[in-house]
C-alpha cells in the first residue's frame, strides 16, 4: 500500500472515528425533527462531519435495506486498491452471466460490453454519477481477480473496520435486496470515510460526465448524475450540495446520502426508506434548518468573570477574579449550554499581579469540547501584610514599652504596700523593748530623721529617733527635742 492510500484510510478511519465516539457520548444529544417526513418509518440521520456530532435521529438504528448506497462501499474499496485510475481493463467474459442479471432485475447501467475497454476513471464515475450496476461487477471484478463473492468479503471486512455493527452485504451494487442491509448511522460512517477521498468526491459532485469512445462504443456518450439536487433546475437544488449517492429498490424505497458545506461548516444527512415525492424535498428543509439554525457564536470574552478563588494575606479582597485571556467562538444552536471545567489552584497569597495567569477553562458547547483559555487577573491583589510591616513593628515597640511601665508600676506598688505592713507589724509587736529599739533604730536611719530633725548624736543612747506622741517610756527617761525624743 502506496502512501498516499494509507493517508487516505487513515483520514477515513479518523473521520469515522470521531463519528463513532460523538454518537456513543449521552452528553451529544439529538435535537427535536424540524419537519414531518412522509412517513414515520423513514430512517434519518443528521450529523455535523467537523465535529462528528449528531444533530437528528429518526429510526437511525434501524437495520433496512439500502439499494445503491451499497455502491459507496464498492467505490471506496477501488480507490483504496491502489489501482492506477487512468489505466484501462478489458472486461471479462466471467462476468457474462452477471451482466444478465442486472439486466433482468431492470437494473441501471451504462451499457457496458463484455470485452470492451475501458478506463477505470470512466467505471468510477459509471458507478457515483449514473449508479451504474455494471460499472459496480466489473470494478469488483478487478479489484478481486475475477472473484465477486471475495469482493464481497472485503466489503464486510472494511465495514467492520469503520465501526459499522448492523451492516452486512451481500452483493457489490445493491441491485439484490435479500440480506443487504444498513442503518442510517452506519452509512454515515462509510460515507464519512467516502467524503475523506477526493477522487471519491470529485466523481459524486458531477452533474454530467462524457464518457469516451471506447473499441465497442464509437461515439461519445454523456451520463447524468442521479441526485437531483445538484440540478440547477430542480426546485430543490442547493448550492451547498457535496455528492454523494442515491438509492431505489421496491424494497429499500428511495434512499439519499448526501454532504452539505456553507460557510466553512459540514453536515451529513442519510435519509432512507422515502418516496420519490419526498426524498428531495425533505433533504433540502432538513439542511435549510440546520444553516438556519446552527451559527458560529462567541462563547467566551474577556469581560465577564469565570470563577474566583481563594485569597489569603489580603484583607481587603477575599477572592481573586479570573477572566478568558482571550475570547473564543464556537459553531452551534442557539440554545446550546455553555459550560466551563477549570484547571486552578485552590486558594492563592497576595501579592498577584495584574495579568497573571492562574490556571486555564476548558469550554464545552452542548457538551462539546470547543476550546481551552488562560484565565488571568485583571487587576493587582496587593498584600496587607508586606505593606504594613514598618507599622506593625512599631505597634509592637510600643506594646512592649507598655508593658515595661506596667511592670515597674507594679513593684513599686508591690514594695510600699510591704513597707506598711512592716510598720503595722513593728507597732503591735507585743516582744517588748528590744524590738522597738530596733524599729526606732531603723526608723532614725531612713524617713524618720527628716521628720524629728535629729540623728542618734541628739540621743544619749544612741537610740532611735520617734515623735513625741508615739513614745511613751516606762522610767520617764529620754532626752527630749521639740516634738521628737530620744530613746535608749
Amino acid at each position: 500500500m502506496n502512501r498516499s492510500i494509507f493517508l487516505r484510510r487513515s483520514t477515513a478511519l479518523l473521520l469515522t472515528l470521531v463519528l463513532m465516539v460523538c454518537a456513543a457520548l449521552p452528553g451529544f444529544a439529538a435535537y427535536q425533527m424540524p419537519i414531518q417526513t412522509a412517513s414515520d418509518t423513514e430512517s434519518v440521520y443528521l450529523f455535523n462531519l467537523d465535529t462528528g456530532k449528531p444533530i437528528l435521529r429518526q429510526n437511525s438504528d434501524q437495520q433496512r435495506y439500502i439499494a445503491s448506497l451499497t455502491k459507496m462501499m464498492t467505490a471506496l474499496l477501488f480507490l483504496e486498491s491502489g489501482k492506477d485510475m487512468n489505466a484501462e481493463i478489458t472486461i471479462p467474459t466471467s462476468l457474462t452471466q452477471e451482466f444478465k442479471d442486472i439486466q433482468n432485475a431492470n437494473g441501471s447501467t451504462m451499457n457496458l460490453r463484455i470485452g470492451e475497454t475501458v478506463r477505470r476513471i470512466d467505471l468510477l464515475y459509471g458507478l457515483l454519477v449514473a449508479s451504474a450496476n455494471d460499472a459496480a461487477s466489473v470494478i469488483a471484478s478487478d479489484v478481486s481477480g475475477g472473484d465477486l463473492t471475495a469482493f464481497v468479503a472485503q466489503m464486510n471486512a472494511r465495514a467492520k473496520e469503520l465501526g459499522c455493527t448492523d451492516t452486512t452485504f451481500s452483493c457489490v451494487h445493491g441491485l439484490y435486496d435479500y440480506g443487504n442491509v444498513s442503518t442510517a448511522e452506519d452509512l454515515a460512517k462509510i460515507a464519512a470515510a467516502c467524503y475523506a477521498n477526493e477522487t471519491y468526491m470529485q466523481a459524486a459532485n458531477t452533474l454530467t460526465y462524457t464518457l469516451p469512445a471506447t473499441n465497442l462504443h464509437q461515439n461519445e456518450r454523456t451520463i447524468k448524475s442521479t441526485n437531483l439536487m445538484l440540478d440547477p433546475e430542480y426546485a430543490y437544488h442547493r448550492d451547498y450540495v457535496r455528492g454523494m449517492k442515491t438509492g431505489f429498490t421496491t424494497l429499500a424505497g428511495r434512499c439519499f446520502v448526501t454532504f452539505a458545506q456553507q460557510d466553512g461548516h459540514t453536515y451529513g444527512l442519510v435519509v432512507l426508506g422515502s418516496d420519490m415525492n419526498n426524498i428531495y424535498r425533505e433533504c433540502a428543509e432538513i439542511l435549510d434548518w440546520a444553516f438556519s439554525s446552527f451559527s458560529d457564536r462567541q462563547l467566551v470574552d474577556t469581560e465577564t468573570v469565570l470563577t474566583t478563588i481563594p485569597l489569603t494575606k489580603c484583607r481587603t479582597e477575599e477572592a481573586v477574579e479570573l477572566y478568558a485571556a482571550s475570547g473564543l467562538s464556537g459553531y452551534g444552536h442557539a440554545d446550546d449550554e455553555v459550560t466551563f471545567e477549570f484547571s486552578v489552584p485552590e486558594s492563592t497569597s497576595a501579592t498577584v499581579k495584574e495579568g497573571a495567569v492562574l490556571g486555564t477553562a476548558t469550554v464545552y458547547l452542548d457538551g462539546y469540547e470547543m476550546g481551552t483559555v488562560d484565565l488571568v487577573t485583571h487587576k493587582e491583589y496587593v498584600s496587607d501584610f508586606r505593606t504594613d510591616a514598618k507599622t506593625t513593628l512599631l505597634l509592637m515597640a510600643v506594646l512592649i514599652g507598655i508593658l515595661i511601665v506596667l511592670g515597674f508600676l507594679t513593684m513599686v506598688a508591690g514594695g510600699g504596700s510591704l513597707n506598711l505592713r512592716r510598720r503595722s507589724r513593728s507597732r503591735r509587736s507585743p516582744q517588748g523593748g528590744h524590738a522597738r529599739r530596733q524599729a526606732g533604730a531603723r526608723v532614725g536611719q531612713g524617713t524618720r530623721r527628716s521628720r524629728c530633725a535629729l540623728d542618734r548624736t541628739h540621743c544619749r543612747r544612741g537610740g532611735g529617733v520617734r515623735p513625741r506622741t508615739a513614745l511613751r517610756r516606762p522610767d520617764g527617761d529620754g532626752g527630749r527635742h521639740g516634738d521628737c525624743h530620744c530613746i535608749g
